[in-house]
């Protein structure tokens, strides 16, 4: 195996371990190529937890009798468990320092504050009831192109978490995410084309409604990030991990909104 082929493969299972459950033994060495690589492959370690989601529906909806409500709360559990909760966990720091509506460098400090108040607890319970409520709609009334839709959620908001860590100024000099921008240049980022470009070509030349869908996806990601990169200076000066994880939940939960409007009122 190639040094360059080696370096990506460390960065997938880096972005694997540091990402998600998935128990992979593997030591792999901290340097700034192996996280720049990481960073590379957001996407595809977004495809890839996307085909276990999908797959996982597929199972439940079809290989076994659980009725779609059932199905939807096991593929919602393993959403939060395949995950580890790493995201989540950013959810509800970032959302305990924007609600205290205090001044950024205050808002920064409840961040790293490892007590839970009010506002974290509140916010992500709508978050995930949120998000178990689009997953049932979408299950409800589930056809071939739901499948796509639900591999193709984590892959955007997978590739929106390496653009915020590459694009948006770091708050501080510390911490998991400023070692990941420091990694990185601009560059790591436009090497996401080639795996956007032959995704909607393939997808386009399978189903054109399932294009536009995707189309939709991808356009409402990209709006996403200059409206994340503007609030995020703006409220915190920067990005933090908890920011990136925050985003990155709350990104997901917007095209599962998207996905399960446009089935029900384009494809519908």
């Amino acid at each position: 195996m190639g040094k360059k082929m080696k370096s990506y493969l460390y960065g997938l299972v880096m972005t694997v371990q540091f990402f998600s459950m998935l128990p992979i033994n593997k030591e792999v060495p901290m340097t700034a190529k192996n996280m720049e690589r990481a960073i590379r492959v957001f996407p595809l370690f977004g495809l890839f937890i996307g085909c276990i989601y999908s797959g996982f529906a597929y199972v439940l909806l079809q290989w076994t009798p659980l009725s779609p409500l059932a199905s939807s709360f096991f593929l919602w559990l393993l959403i939060i468990v395949l995950t580890g909760g790493i995201h989540l966990d950013g959810w509800i720091d970032a959302s305990d320092a924007f609600f205290s509506y205090r001044d950024p460098e205050k808002r920064l400090e409840i961040m790293k504050d490892p007590r839970v108040g009010a506002f974290g607890v509140l916010s992500v319970i709508v978050l995930l009831a949120t998000k178990f409520i689009f997953i049932y709609e979408m299950i409800s009334q589930v056809s071939p192109s739901t499948f796509v839709f639900i591999l193709f959620i984590p892959f955007f908001s997978r590739t929106l978490m390496g653009m915020i860590l590459v694009l948006v100024p770091s708050a501080k000099k510390d911490g998991l995410g400023y070692m990941f921008q420091k990694a990185c240049r601009p560059k790591s980022v436009y090497f996401y084309l080639f795996y956007i470009v032959p995704v909607l070509i393939t997808v386009g030349i399978w189903n054109e409604k399932v294009l536009i869908i995707v189309m939709i996806m991808l356009i409402s990601v990209i709006i996403l990030f200059f409206f994340i990169r503007r609030k995020a200076v703006k409220w915190f000066t920067g990005i933090t991990g908890d920011v990136v994880g925050a985003a990155t939940e709350g990104v997901e939960v917007f095209l599962w909104m998207i996905v399960w409007l446009l089935l029900c009122y384009v494809m519908g």
